[in-house]
């Protein structure tokens, strides 16, 4: 592993831990004997100099908790997490539930903006994942790990990490909310939908323009329409599949001359007659007046040009690794990914890299699960070798089976919709639009409608988080959640062109519509000046 500065390389990891213990044990001696702090480097060599050549390797984990000791006696370290885990998806959760089990009691920040559960959260059927031989939809797959790791002592926050120092021990972690220190880290993070980059795209992004199917696909902009998806392996077929539930028809656009998909996918896309295939086809920019209406393309081979009329455009083309929070501090190959030794560690002790973010290869919910585990694993080994670990006991299981069956049948009980002989004003939440509309004609408070989709990942994310700003109001909001599946028209009547949408009404005016998944205090904000 590469030395950080000043310190001398050692050539095994194995007598590393063990100098760790050296040296913890050579200054914490000294500390009692002469009562002063202990620097470790020239003066401890001067000193000890049968010992200084192996003290001097990676002395920062031994010696920033001597120093904390001298400069802080009766700072504790409780408030010192074992680790941090960033990140949710398979690699996160999994690398939560294996911590949790271990009585390390991880702190999980799952993201929000960033992306909750990671890239299954935009995905339909999941057929690949052991254990599941009917299939699962990837956002019922990322709860049901969720709930596990929770069972097991996890602590979630539903936050996007904002920085990271690794600089100096312990680590410490910001989020939107909190900060917190660490002697451990396991980044997850995953990787983000690539973007075109035509020069049309910002001004028909979420217009006619997605990264998400399964997000927007139900949307009215794009119901009995035509639409084309950009790409040519695995997500890109998928979508395409997964909108002729919605579409019109469907055009697959393929840069090349083969598509890189399964075998498997490329005969359900082939064998499906509202699908049509395109290849050696990309995109120049799209065209439209308020939305898009289609496409300018052209043939890669021989460059003639072409437009294709179509409501909407869908990206399947690859993703990029979500390094920027750590780059310059872990070390990063050309395109971004973390590079790593022994499956999941970095060049920083202690910091681990799990799932998408390493991975250039294989990019399977399988793999980011299993180097999970790995990352978890080799946490609980580095802080039990640096005596660092602190166990923390189990939850009693019948309180957790009370609670999360309380919980369930809150939410089975909100599920339904309102109906004349059930709504009642009073309330604060409802559900559906004769809520909506009853709400619109006679409330004299705030109203914020949330758009869902049954099938969108984001919205399962911000469901919770905007049910928790609404109760901060209660007694001056109401508060109606509405299906576009469920009701269409108020979907369309609304302009709603995506999943999730958050719109506010009073007295009977639209007072805005924010698309997609912002941060709490954000909505907190255009609450409170309305209210």
């Amino acid at each position: 592993k590469a030395p950080l500065s000043g310190e001398v390389p050692l050539v095994t990891v194995s007598a590393a831990h063990r100098t760790f213990r050296h040296c913890a044990r050579a200054a914490s001696a000294r500390l009692n004997q002469r009562h002063e702090r202990v620097v470790f480097g020239a003066r401890f060599a001067s000193k000890h100099s049968s010992v200084a050549p192996v003290c001097a390797y990676k002395p920062t984990i031994a010696a920033a908790m001597v120093e904390e000791r001298v400069s802080s006696p009766t700072q504790s370290q409780t408030d010192v997490e074992n680790v941090v885990v960033i990140g949710s998806g398979p690699a996160g959760y999994t690398a939560a539930i294996y911590a949790a089990r271990a009585n390390l009691k991880p702190v999980v920040f799952e993201g929000l903006q960033n992306g909750k559960g990671g890239q299954l959260m935009g995905t339909t059927e999941v057929e690949n994942f052991p254990g599941f031989p009917e299939g699962v939809t990837g956002p019922e797959l990322m709860d049901r790990m969720r709930k596990q790791a929770e069972r097991w002592g996890a602590e979630m926050y539903t936050e996007d990490v904002e920085h990271v120092d690794l600089s100096q021990r312990p680590f410490t972690i910001r989020s939107t909310d909190r900060e917190v220190r660490a002697h451990s880290l396991i980044i997850a993070t995953g990787a983000t939908a690539k973007k075109l980059g035509i020069p049309s795209e910002q001004n028909f992004w979420s217009r006619g323009i997605s990264a998400c199917a399964i997000c927007d696909g139900a949307s009215p902009l794009f119901k009995n329409k035509v639409v084309a998806v950009v790409g040519g392996g695995d997500s890109a077929l998928e979508e395409a599949v997964y909108l002729t539930k919605y579409t019109k028809h469907v055009h697959l656009l393929v840069r090349g001359d083969k598509m890189r998909a399964s075998k498997t996918m490329q005969d359900r896309v082939l064998d499906n007659k509202n699908i049509t295939v395109h290849y050696n086809t990309a995109v120049e920019d799209v065209y439209g007046d308020d939305v898009m209406n289609g496409l300018h393309l052209y043939n890669t081979k021989t460059g003639e040009k072409f437009n294709l009329d179509a409501a909407g455009m869908f990206y399947g083309i690859g993703h990029q690794p979500n390094s920027k929070l750590i780059a310059g501090q872990v070390e990063l190959d050309e395109m971004g990914y973390v590079k790593v030794s022994h499956g999941v560690s970095t060049n920083v002790p202690g910091v681990f890299a799990a799932g998408d973010l390493h991975d250039t290869e294989w990019r399977q919910a399988i793999t980011a699960a299993g180097s999970g585990c790995m990352a978890a694993l080799s946490v609980e080994r580095f802080l039990t070798s640096n005596n660092l670990i602190r166990e923390f006991k189990q939850k009693d299981r019948e309180e957790e089976a009370s609670h999360q069956a309380s919980s369930s049948n809150g939410q089975k009980a909100a599920a339904s919709g309102d109906t004349p002989e059930s709504f009642d004003i009073s309330r604060d939440k409802h559900k559906g639009q004769y809520a909506l509309r009853k709400l619109y004609h006679e409330s004299d408070r705030l109203i914020a409608v949330l758009y869902t989709a049954p099938t969108c990942g984001p919205c399962r994310s911000l469901k919770p988080i905007f049910n928790g700003v609404v109760e901060e109001f209660a007694g001056r909001i109401h508060f109606v959640e509405i299906d576009i599946e469920a009701d269409p028209e108020i979907a369309e009547a609304a302009g709603v062109t995506g999943t999730p949408t958050v719109q506010f009404f009073k007295e009977k005016a639209r007072l805005s519509s924010v698309p997609g998944v912002k941060q709490k205090r954000e909505y907190r904000e255009m609450i409170s000046s309305n209210v």
